[in-house]
């Protein structure tokens, strides 16, 4: 098999996903007892709780649902059951994930209680559990493949080494015809125009510069003093990172030299332009930002961390690289690539590159990764403003 050939299960739609999970989505808060219910009654299955899905409105409201309908879409889930308190919301949810062909159904608590729900939805849970475990991998090119990034827990050695490995491996698979994501929009403070002079159309910064001045002119609404214990973190500022000026720039070696953005995704926005690099606009917290880019139909993730971030996602499996020589020993379990011999000048950064790219082949031909053999399922949604 050619290099960047690889193996992965063939979707209704034509999109292709590197697992195969049948999960179980509750629509809101008040089911997410009935959906571990549900998982903990059939084997396999994957149940995703989480905080919200109650009184939420506008651009939150949406936000809300292009994540939930996104994640079931996701290439990597199989077939879904979703479970929630009322029909309305929960069909929607349905009805969305629907449009991609794959199997899923709706269950609503409400007039049922929790008993009849759990007992109706495990069996269908059970249905299609025995329908996906018969799906088989097929030999797929590279350009059917969706990569997403973000770094987290940064110091020094992730803007000298780790983050640009990934800029390596973006700059070698753009022109295979990866479509990749990177996002992160307040860790860009500083670095804005930089960022924007690296996208491939005036109208592609635009959008840029537009969603950072929205993102600066809501810090500007609610700051205090400044960003303080925010940005950078207390891990970055032990890590020898003093400003957001400084991991700003380092953040950005993930997209590469060559490399240039297509176009500016809102979050859990699926890419509708083909091939290329995208932005998203994200929170910089690792869970929620992962969460967004699953949503938008990323199958695979690529992690650089400095002091040592154990981020997994549920859906998208979560590769972590790391040059901290300290962290690759003494968190070694949670590192799948050790690029630290970057400084001590016995690997060069395209070795780096070309063995974070044979890494994510075999993450995608189905080795699991570090967060996976932990059980790091971090899932967690964006919340725009309070609820209603």
């Amino acid at each position: 098999m050619a290099r960047h050939e690889f193996w992965a299960y063939r979707r209704e739609n034509g999109r292709v996903g590197i697992r195969n999970h049948v999960v179980i989505l509750p629509l809101d808060d008040l089911s997410n007892a009935a959906a571990e219910a549900v998982a903990n009654n059939i084997k396999g299955t994957m149940a995703l709780p989480h905080a919200y899905g109650r009184l939420q409105f506008g651009e939150d409201l949406e936000v809300f649902f292009r994540t939930l309908i996104g994640t079931g879409s996701n290439p990597n889930v199989a077939a879904c059951v979703v479970i929630g308190i009322e029909p309305g919301w929960t069909g929607r949810i349905v009805d969305g994930i629907a449009k991609t062909g794959k199997p899923v159904a709706g269950f609503s608590i409400e007039r049922n209680g929790d008993i009849a729900t759990i007992a109706a939805a495990s069996r269908k849970a059970a249905e299609y559990m025995q329908w996906a475990s018969e799906k088989r991998r097929e030999a797929c090119r590279i350009e059917e493949l969706f990569v997403s990034t973000k770094c987290g827990e940064s110091d020094t050695t992730s803007g000298l080494a780790s983050c640009p490995t990934v800029g390596n491996l973006i700059d070698k698979l753009d022109p295979a015809g990866v479509t990749t994501c990177f996002g992160e929009t307040s860790e860009i403070t500083g670095a804005e125009d930089v960022c924007a002079s690296r996208a491939a159309t005036k109208e592609a910064a635009a959008k840029f510069m537009k969603a950072f001045g929205a993102y600066q002119e809501m810090i500007n609404r609610h700051k205090t003093n400044d960003l303080f214990e925010s940005q950078p973190t207390k891990g970055n500022i032990a890590g020898g990172l003093t400003t957001i000026e400084e991991k700003a720039f380092g953040n950005l070696q993930k997209i590469g030299k060559k490399t240039k953005f297509i176009d500016v995704l809102t979050p859990a926005e699926a890419p509708a332009h083909g091939p290329g690099l995208y932005f998203m606009d994200t929170s910089s917290a690792a869970a929620e930002c992962v969460t967004l880019q699953a949503a938008a139909g990323f199958v695979v993730h690529l992690f650089p961390t400095g002091q040592g971030n154990v981020i997994g996602n549920p859906v998208e499996p979560v590769i972590k690289l790391t040059a901290n020589p300290r962290t690759a020993r003494t968190m070694s379990e949670h590192i799948d690539l050790d690029v630290s011999g970057i400084l001590r000048r016995e690997m060069t950064l395209d070795q780096a590159g070309d063995r974070l790219i044979d890494l994510t082949m075999r993450v995608c031909n189905g080795r699991l990764t570090a967060a996976e053999v932990l059980g790091h399922r971090e899932f967690v949604l964006t919340r725009l403003y309070p609820s209603a």
